[in-house]
């Protein structure tokens, strides 16, 4: 089984990212890329926490998905007609910045949690 996945998201609350993002335009933009596995990164921020509990549910398998009725009509042909559906894995991000040898050195772990 292969698919796209893109586990470095992060929050309209995370520095030098857009006040504009939300889940609609992630699946939106997830199904132009054909990326069927989506990040939801920050979980550790209490409004953006607030946001995946209210609008994302089990989906059964360990995943989760949109609630129905936040699902957006994207009124376009998708150029791979989502060959599996659009999912999303709870995530955030931990940045360990140091020096060594003089250099500043930043190492990005992505962490994901089965659930809330």
């Amino acid at each position: 089984m292969s698919f796209i996945a893109d586990f470095h998201i992060h929050s309209p609350y995370s520095r030098a990212t857009s006040k504009d993002l939300c889940f609609e335009t992630l699946y939106q933009w997830a199904g132009l890329k054909g990326v069927s596995l989506i990040g939801t990164g920050d979980f550790t921020h209490p409004a953006w926490l607030a946001e995946i509990k209210e609008k994302l549910i089990p989906d059964g398998k360990g995943l989760f998905k949109l609630r129905d009725e936040s699902i957006p009509s994207l009124n376009i042909k998708l150029p791979c007609e989502n060959l599996t559906p659009i999912r999303f894995i709870i995530t955030c991000e931990i940045s360990n910045i140091y020096k060594y040898e003089g250099k500043t050195r930043k190492v990005h772990n992505l962490i994901c949690m089965p659930d809330f």
